[in-house]
């Protein structure tokens, strides 16, 4: 779609006002407080240089992600702090010629690495609260209709037809003031593409549609300390892989099942190709809609090469397909347990260059 040429490749952003801190390490009474060490990371994580280097790799747009407690101060009042910080931001990409896409990774009851019992789905105080957010910034960035809005960033603990209803709730708020702001939905479930088979499609040629991509997840997250199955298992996983049965094993050992994988003989592209094959069909049903894969990546606990191959793999079904992708993650925080970052903590360079040459797509 030419409206949207710009994405093609990209590169997201997490560790800076998104996953500065892990909250299900914290007790649930300070999960939601913004720490004077918080606000100190804001102001100095990413700066001018990050952005600069980003574009140097050859990426044309960046996935911004932003949690809502560090824009939102409290019920409809904002951190102005913040609102220049993400200025100052968009100056930068300016600068590089890089699309800003703006992603609230974690709203007000839908954390995706909390599973909250009553969220976002079934609170409508959250959801006009949500909706609010985004009309803030529409305001903030009004007359800025290149800068793209991704509504959320992993849907959690909901069904389809309540993340569509809301979905559907957010565009017609925003629709009302602003018809030409570029919008991007995702799916139930973590955004796993399955879910794309239940997602409203709307009559809307400014709204593009998502899917992430983390399978199989004990390669990707692979010794992972944030959650249970992997810190449980603690074993590494190669990619690609004839060893399918370490494979079956971690689903033996960690959730008992004994068949898992049925028919597969190696972990490879072709694995990858069917997981994702509803992105496929999601395409060809709707060949006048823009898909993008918006996040895919594998954990700093994967060796590198096996990190390379994975890559390699991903965005060569990409490519095939004729879907833009934005990869994960530039940076994480080093007390990160879930570090998914591509450049090294101190240079902030890319972890090798084959790497480089991966998300470039030049392979």
């Amino acid at each position: 779609m030419k409206k949207f040429e710009t994405l093609k490749r990209g590169m997201g952003i997490g560790g800076w006002l998104t996953n500065y801190k892990r909250f299900n390490v914290l007790p649930k009474e300070r999960r939601l407080d913004i720490t004077i060490g918080d606000l100190e990371h804001f102001e100095t994580y990413i700066s001018r240089s990050d952005v600069e280097y980003i574009a140097s790799l050859g990426m044309d747009h960046i996935r911004l992600g932003f949690d809502q407690i560090v824009i939102e101060q409290s019920p409809y009042v904002y951190r102005e702090r913040i609102i220049e910080i993400l200025k100052d931001f968009v100056g930068w990409c300016d600068e590089f010629g890089l699309t800003v896409i703006l992603n609230m990774h974690k709203a007000l009851g839908n954390y995706c690495d909390i599973l909250e019992e009553r969220g976002l789905m079934h609170s409508p105080d959250l959801q006009d609260r949500f909706i609010a957010v985004w009309l803030k910034l529409d305001e903030v960035f009004s007359g800025r209709d290149d800068i793209i809005f991704e509504l959320l960033n992993e849907v959690v603990n909901s069904t389809a037809e309540e993340w569509n209803a809301l979905a559907r709730r957010a565009v017609a708020a925003i629709r009302e003031r602003n018809t030409e702001r570029p919008l991007i939905v995702g799916t139930i479930e973590w955004n796993r593409p399955m879910g794309l088979c239940d997602l409203e499609v709307f009559d809307d040629e400014n709204i593009i549609y998502t899917f992430h991509c983390y399978a199989p997840d004990e390669f990707t997250h692979q010794r992972g300390v944030l959650q249970a199955a992997p810190l449980y298992y603690n074993r590494k996983m190669e990619w690609p892989s004839d060893d399918v049965e370490r494979y079956r094993d971690f689903h033996r050992v960690v959730h008992g099942i004994i068949d898992a994988y049925p028919g597969v003989t190696r972990m490879d592209i072709d694995f990858l190709r069917d997981y994702c094959r509803e992105a496929y069909n999601f395409k060809k049903r709707h060949p006048d809609k823009l898909l993008w894969c918006g996040e895919f990546g594998t954990i700093r606990h994967a060796d590198i090469k096996s990190r390379e191959n994975w890559m390699r793999d991903m965005i060569t079904i990409l490519k095939e397909w004729d879907i833009p992708y934005c990869v994960w993650n530039y940076l994480s925080t080093p007390n990160d347990g879930n570090r998914f970052s591509l450049v090294d903590d101190d240079t902030r360079r890319i972890l090798s260059p084959e790497l480089e040459r991966i998300i470039k797509g030049e392979f």
